[in-house]
This record gives structure tokens, sequence and C-alpha cells, in this order.
């Protein structure tokens, strides 16, 4: 056995997973240190991927050859498109997964690509050569909790809630990284010791229930799509054929009283518990006392697979005691006889500031050491599968001696991500929203693979097959907008059309194109009425994604142009570079808050300066005289 590979992964997570399989896949001997082969890319908390601004992460990591998009469709138990009554910038897919499946798929991937191995262990210590305090460190290893010693040129480390994890549920404290996981302990007193600053976040997970014991016939079904559509682009994953419902359930004054009786008991409020918690997914608790005028709370029922009786109750995650969360929930209507088999409670865990990472997400003080995940303070398993991804690439390309892919903000939402992780630091567990995004316009889901397909294939990891697959799909766009340019339609052709959807008669000729800019005029309703169109996309074997796509790029060309002259303008920040070694403290023009941010972060480019908090216009407009061209 060779205990020498090119790249580490630590942690077996969304991070790790989509870490390593970039890494091997691209040509590098990687190792995965899992702590648990059975937990690969487990679902620790609600069985579900997308959601908003999510699903379009999940777009992204699908087109640039990732894993998450592909394996959510296997094991997907219902789909649904969120926000199709807004704009197609908020268009966000989402689906329960079967959490088991979903797991043992990801497994089934890693141990069948080329290049990838796996150790069960716990990594205990990184090895590095230099102290950290200079320049010239770099990593050279991992240590496990077995004695086993790894040599490498790059590690990643994607350890989730396990870096000296400990779980709360009222008084009970133990150490963990997962209810049946024990924490991992050593590592962060590894990079301490090499003067990385570190800090504890908190998050928290709800009671799982069983099935049986509840009534759906009180509960409000929430279906799927009536026409499910999928996450990845390839051509040979397919949307779910049979759909579970989802329920939605209510709080109530009566189990607001109930669990506030626990507050003086909750670690959360008692101070147990000093890290820092999602504001945007906040607990129970915590929705009771920031809320405190409303009279209940929207809860949702998830199946966790298809085999098994367990349900997530997305909305309650609590650390309070586990009689209060047992008395709370038979309270609401439909769980009176209730049965759960675990109750909710909180993790604390280690992570390290982000602001410490280039935007490869290499760290600058220590030479081939990259962090991806909740480890840079982020929360959710699309946030983190993005960054193991990019985190596996750039290992990759570091070791081979190739420039990092490092995306911009008006390229793709990981690029937001990561450029706000890097940038901005964080706070708080840190989310993905739409309106993180400044050129949400341009960062459709339904346009993750033109935007980034070819950096994809031009990296290694899509395949040529896909990229072919791609180009046709691309060439059937461009031709079906094309079509609808050129095509003039008569107004005695097709005004029984508008006047069935509600739209403006015409009085003259118009082209197809000027008419599809009409809110209510689709290609879906339009091919029922010309026959012409509906030749075209026949013989022209134009898929409905094909023709969705279309669509959105006539209806919202103005708006998308617009945000392309925009980004354009602003690119010119991010190509005046900053000399690494810049001494800010010597340019008094600058204010005293803008020199220390500066110099802690020490930007690449003024645009990337710009984005840093305390860093003011005039600043900006202090470093354009000293750097710009």
């Amino acid at each position: 056995m060779k205990l020498r590979y090119d790249i580490i992964v630590i942690g077996g997570g969304h991070a790790g997973c989509e870490a390593a399989a970039a890494a091997a896949r691209l040509g590098s001997r990687t190792l995965l240190l899992t702590m648990d082969m059975e937990k690969l890319a487990a679902m620790s908390c609600n069985p579900a991927v997308g959601g908003v601004a999510k699903g379009q992460i999940v777009r992204e990591i699908d087109a640039l050859g990732g894993q998450m998009g592909r394996i959510t469709d296997h094991t997907t138990l219902q789909f649904r498109m969120l926000n199709r009554s807004k704009g197609a910038a908020m268009w966000s897919p989402r689906a329960q997964c079967d959490k088991r499946r979903f797991s043992e798929e990801w497994r089934r991937t890693l141990e069948n690509t080329e290049n990838l191995y796996i150790w069960q262990d716990a990594a205990v210590e990184l090895l590095f050569d230099g102290d950290g305090q200079g320049r010239g460190a770099r990593v050279r290893g991992v240590r496990t909790r077995m004695g086993a010693e790894f040599a490498c040129e790059a590690v990643v480390l994607t350890a989730g809630t396990f870096l000296e994890g400990m779980m709360h549920c009222g008084a009970s404290s133990a150490e963990g990284g997962r209810a049946g996981d024990a924490a991992s302990h050593g590592i962060t007193a590894s990079l301490l010791r090499m003067g990385f600053e570190s800090g504890r976040m908190k998050t928290g997970t709800p009671a799982r229930l069983d099935g049986r014991t509840i009534d759906f016939s009180r509960l409000e079904a929430q279906y799927g799509d009536e026409k499910p559509a999928k996450f990845s682009f390839s051509g040979d994953t397919e949307a779910v054929k049979e759909q579970l419902p989802c329920y939605v359930v209510y709080t109530s004054p009566e189990v607001h009283d109930v669990l506030r009786s626990g507050f003086d008991r909750s670690p959360l409020f008692n101070g147990t518990i000093h890290g820092i918690g999602p504001r945007y997914c906040p607990s129970i608790e915590d929705k009771l006392r920031t809320f405190a005028d409303k009279e209940q709370h929207q809860l949702f029922l998830e199946p966790e697979g298809r085999t098994t009786n367990e349900y997530y109750l997305n909305g309650f995650s609590s650390s309070l005691p586990w009689e209060v969360q047992w008395e709370a929930l038979h309270g609401i209507a439909g769980l009176e006889k209730l049965h759960a088999y675990r109750p909710g409670y909180a993790i604390e865990y280690d992570y390290f500031p982000p602001t410490q990472l280039h935007h490869s997400l290499e760290t600058k003080r220590v030479e081939g050491l990259f962090f991806a995940g909740q480890v840079n303070g982020t929360t959710g398993y699309e946030e983190a599968a993005a960054q193991g991804l990019m985190a596996g690439i750039n290992a990759h390309r570091r070791r081979v001696g190739e420039e990092p892919v490092v995306l911009r903000r008006n390229e793709a939402y990981i690029g937001v991500l990561i450029d706000d992780l890097v940038t901005k630091g964080v706070d708080e567990p840190y989310r993905m929203f739409t309106s993180r995004a400044e050129y949400r316009i341009l960062l459709r889901q339904d346009n993750a693979d033109l935007r980034l397909t070819p950096i994809g294939h031009e990296i290694g990891l899509i395949s040529d097959k896909r990229y072919a697959e791609f180009v046709e799909k691309k060439s059937r766009v461009e031709s079906l907008v094309a079509f609808a340019r050129r095509q003039s339609i008569k107004a005695d052709e097709i005004n029984d059309y508008l006047k069935s959807v509600g739209s403006e008669l015409l009085t003259q000729g118009r082209k197809l194109y000027d008419l599809l800019m009409r809110n209510n005029v689709t290609f879906a309703t339009l091919k029922n009425a010309l026959t012409k169109l509906a030749r075209f996309i026949e013989e022209n074997g134009i898929d409905a994604e094909a023709i969705e796509e279309a669509e959105i790029q006539i209806k919202y060309k103005g708006y998308i142009e617009r945000e392309k002259f925009i980004a354009e303008k602003l690119r010119r920040l991010e190509n005046i570079a900053i000399p690494a070694g810049f001494d800010y403290h010597a340019m008094q023009a600058l204010t005293i808050e803008a020199r220390q941010k500066l110099d802690r972060i020490r930007p690449t480019t003024i645009g990337q300066a710009s984005r840093i908090p305390g860093v003011s216009p005039a600043d900006v407009n202090v470093l354009l005289v000293k750097f710009g061209r």
C-alpha cells in the first residue's frame, strides 16, 4: 500500500465528495479520508437539494462537471421549480431526495472513480514544512487516529461540523459532529499552531418523526410539479416519475407556550452555546423570541425516503430539552399520537474565518492547503459542494502548475459565494440568496450550462461526448431564436390566439420575436396556433429545455444586455492588479480602517478591494490613482 498521494481530502461530506471526485477525475492520485464510509455525503439535516439560489448553485456544479445534480436526479422523491410566478432570474429548482440512496449513490460514484482511494479513519493532525509564521510554510501530509501517516502535495480540509463538535439538547451535552458520530480532535490545534484564526459556529436540526403515527388526513399536502424537470444537463439522468408529497403543518399559541416553558433550560439562551447560529434558518425557540407576536409558524413534513417511515420536520430545529420538544410536537394538529425517532439538537463546531483564503480557496498562510465547506463559515449542502468542487479543481491545478479557476461574480453564483467569503468574511453561517448576486438576471438556473460548461470542458471535467451534446443544445436554442427573428406573422393568422390569451390584437404583421416579448405569449401555446412554428420545432428536434432557454433569452433581452453592459464596465476594476506585498500603511491618503482591512485581507485587484466592508469609494479612488493605468 502506497502512503503517498497527490491530494488528500479530509471529510466525506458534500464538500469532500465533490473535491475528491474532481481532483481524481482530473488526474491526481487522491485519498479521501472519512470517519464513516457508510455516510458519504450524508444529509445530516433536511433531505433536500436546491431551493432559492441554492438550486442555481447545483446546476452550476453540474455544468462544470460536478456530481451533485446527477446524484440528486437519481434519488429524487419530489421536484419543484420554486418562484415560477416571478421572473426567470428567481426560478429555483428544489428536490426532495431519498437520503439513504443519495449517500449510496455517492459511494458508488466514488468507489468507481479512477485515481480515487478511500481510507476510513479520523485525521488528527496536519503535517507541515515551516512554522507558518513567515513565508514558505507548506502542507506535507496528514496523521490519522489509527497512527497512519499519509504524505501529499495538497490537502483539502472539508471537516464540516466535526471539528471539536459539541451537541446540545437541553442540559445534556456530548461531543460529536452529528448524532451517532464522534467529533474530530487535533486538526484545529494543528492550524492554530500555524497561526490561523478560528471561531465557533452553531447549527441545529429538528426531531425526526415516525410517519406511522401521523394523521396525514388532517394535513395539507404539498405536491411536486405536474411536469417535473431535473438538475443535471447531462442526458444520462431523467426526471422523477413517481413523486411523494410533502405536508404543511402549523404551530399554535398552545404549542408556543409549551416551548417557552423550556427557555430557561435552553442552551441557546442560558449561555451554554457560544457559537453563532444561522439567522436565516433559526431554531424554533429563536423564532418565538424574534417573532413574539406571531401566533403560528408554518412547518413542512418532508419524507426521508421511499422505504422508510421517517419524516423530517422542516422549520422546527431545536436544542430545547427533549421532553419539551416531545410535548410541543404532540400539540400540533395531526401529530397528537406522534412517536418521534429522536429529538432535535444543536451542534457547535470550529470554523476558520475565510478571509484567510485566496479566491482559489488555498490558504494564504500555508501553501497547498485548501479549505472548503462549513469550515469556511457557510451553511448548506449546496454551498459546501460548490466550494469542494472548486477546491478540488484548484488543488489539482496547483499541483500540475496551472493557474487556478476563479469564477467572477458575473459568471456564477459560485463566484459570488467565494468572493463574498474571501473578501467580506462571515459573522454568521453564510447562506446563498439571489439578493447577494448583482447580476442575477445573467446567473439564471436555465443558462448555467451556457455560462460554465465550456469552462468545465476546457479544464477536463466535461467529457467530449457531453460537450458535443451541449453544443447541439446551444445550436438548437440559437436556431429557434433566429427563426423567431425572421418569421413574419400576419394579423389574421394570430389574432384569434392573441384574443384567447388576453393580449392586444395586431393591426398589421409583426415578427414572431416581437410577439414573444409579450408577457402572456409563449412558445408552448403559440405552437398550437402556428403550424409553421410547430413544424420547425419538430423538424429540428428542439426539446422543452431548449424552448424555455430561447424564450427567456427573447423575453429578457433588454435586461440581460443591460446587466452585461454594467458588468463589463465594472470588470475594469477586476483587471487592475495590486502587487502582492504592497504596504497599505504607507498610503496616508487611505483611511485608517481601509489600511487595516486591506492589509489583513490582501486583495489582489481593486475590484476585490472595493467590496471589502470598510473600504469607501474615496479609498478606491486613491487606489485607482496609485495603480490605475
